[in-house]
């Protein structure tokens, strides 16, 4: 399944990203997937937890895949 998460700032860091978007329930279990190399970023295995994902990035946990795009504010 993939998902779009809208971010208001200029990023999010990939640990705050994974408990935001609900594909880990808490930030201790969102590091730990991170160390496990269970997360990509862009196609690649990121191991650092406050990586900055900024806007057109694509997260990867398991079978989910989440676009960041930037919000637009009006």
């Amino acid at each position: 399944m993939d998902q779009n998460f809208p971010i208001s700032d200029e990023y999010i860091e990939l640990n705050k990203l994974l408990k935001a978007s609900g594909l880990c329930d808490t930030g201790g279990q969102a590091k730990m997937v991170i160390e496990d190399q269970l997360v990509t970023v862009n196609g690649e295995i990121e191991t650092r937890k406050r990586r900055k994902i900024r806007d057109g990035m694509t997260v990867k946990y398991g079978t989910q895949n989440i676009a960041v795009v930037k919000k637009i504010i009006s």
